[in-house]
């Protein structure tokens, strides 16, 4: 029996039962493949229900307002990929009358759908001949064939790619899509895979040549930028000070609260004189708590996260300040690790 064919068989036996799975529409197949990529099942399954039952075709997404789309996103990071799912579903309303393409060649044009997602929508939704290579296939492919090439590299992704296509079998290229990622999910992964157990590993490179940990190869490009982030929670009465943030910077379009960045974690002292704090908080006076500092990690920053309560009179507002009633800040699209702290002190 060949690669191919064992791992089809293991998968018949071993996959996990997903929604996404019954089905050949595109739309629910490219909400699921958004909202996984870089998220484990697990942890993406209860938002993959709930933009499904609150958005229960393209039509209705492309409807949805942004601040609703990022709120229904909270906690899942990468929230350029929210926004982008809203143009994509516009996109898709606009010109294909709010039918999801399932052409590769269609797929590929729209925004947000890189090789990819049009890959999987395409194989899954229509059976097309497209071979999907993710994570997992990497994986799969440089511990089989012993490939050193870092997958990260613009000839490594071209290695990858052609060697996932002449694998692919033609006649079944979405249950052979499936296979490869389901076996590099659940069995071939990243650490501890399940060896002992794996149907292939008589042919398998990594095994033999005890290589399972050094592949594949992947070059550390990442530089992280170290930023400090100093909220100052400011209320009246029943209403809190909360930011609309611009779209430039992480976290686009969402809010916060009231923010100075500083280059290091400054001094309560000093951070409370500074100009800017002088400037629209007047002769604030911290509320005496030691601030919690909380790190938050993300794919190309750390940020080390604080609240500082202020009790100042008056406030000068800047231009996206604004009051809002306490028991409406749950319904705002806010950062998850700014909503942790607001929650812990509103009981949201």
């Amino acid at each position: 029996m060949d690669f191919n064919n064992q791992l089809v068989q293991w998968y018949q036996t071993n996959k996990r039962e997903l929604p996404w799975r019954s089905t050949s529409d595109a739309y629910i197949i490219w909400l699921s493949e958004i909202i996984l990529q870089q998220t484990r099942v697990e942890q993406g399954l209860p938002y993959f229900y709930r933009f499904l039952e609150k958005y229960p075709d393209v039509s209705s997404f492309a409807a949805a307002d942004e601040d609703d789309i990022l709120k229904l996103w909270q906690g899942l990071g990468y929230y350029s990929r929210g926004r982008n799912m809203l143009k994509t579903a516009r996109m898709v309303q606009e010109i294909y009358k709010g039918h999801f393409p399932k052409n590769y060649a269609q797929l590929i044009q729209l925004k947000g759908i890189g090789q990819y997602t049009a890959a999987a929508i395409a194989s899954f939704s229509a059976n097309e001949a497209k071979a999907v290579v993710d994570g997992n296939v990497y994986r799969v492919l440089a511990r089989y064939f012993g490939v050193d090439e870092p997958i990260n590299s613009a000839k490594g992704q071209k290695i990858f790619q052609q060697m996932a296509d002449e694998l692919l079998d033609k006649q079944h290229p979405g249950l052979h899509n499936q296979a490869m990622m389901e076996f590099g999910a659940m069995l071939c992964k990243p650490k501890n895979p399940g060896c002992a157990g794996c149907p292939v590993r008589e042919g398998c490179y990594a095994f033999a040549n005890k290589a399972v940990a050094a592949l594949p190869v992947k070059l550390n490009k990442l530089k992280i930028r170290e930023r400090f982030f100093n909220y100052f929670l400011i209320t009246d009465g029943d209403t809190v000070l909360v930011n609309k943030r611009g779209d430039k910077d992480i976290w686009a379009n969402m809010y916060d609260l009231p923010l100075i960045e500083t280059t290091s974690l400054a001094g309560l002292d000093e951070l409370i004189s500074s100009p800017e704090v002088k400037e629209f908080f007047g002769d604030a006076i911290i509320i005496p708590e030691a601030p919690v500092v909380k790190k938050h990690v993300l794919t190309h920053q750390r940020l080390y996260v604080r609240l500082i309560k202020l009790k100042c009179q008056p406030v000068k507002l800047k231009e996206d300040w604004f009051f809002t009633p306490v028991e409406e800040v749950k319904h705002l699209a806010i950062p998850r690790i700014v909503f942790l702290f607001l929650e812990g002190i509103f009981d949201l």
